[in-house]
């Protein structure tokens, strides 16, 4: 295994899995500030799930979101 070339494509996918969640947790957010589902200063939960299907892997990963 190249090192380097692990490394890179590990960050290369984070950083997709970021932005994609990051646009997705927004438009979510809007839509039910925008439908009164939220009012705009709760604290959410959130809650995503890593699964590397050809190891085994599955890890949750929990934490909060502050709208205010």
């Amino acid at each position: 295994m190249d090192d380097d070339v692990f490394n890179m494509q590990v960050r290369k996918f984070l950083k997709n899995v970021g932005v994609t969640s990051q646009r997705e947790i927004e438009t979510a957010v809007k839509d039910a500030i925008r439908t009164g589902k939220l009012k705009g200063d709760e604290q959410i939960s959130a809650k995503v799930t890593l699964t590397i299907e050809g190891l085994g892997v599955t890890k949750d990963i929990t934490g909060s979101i502050d709208l205010k």
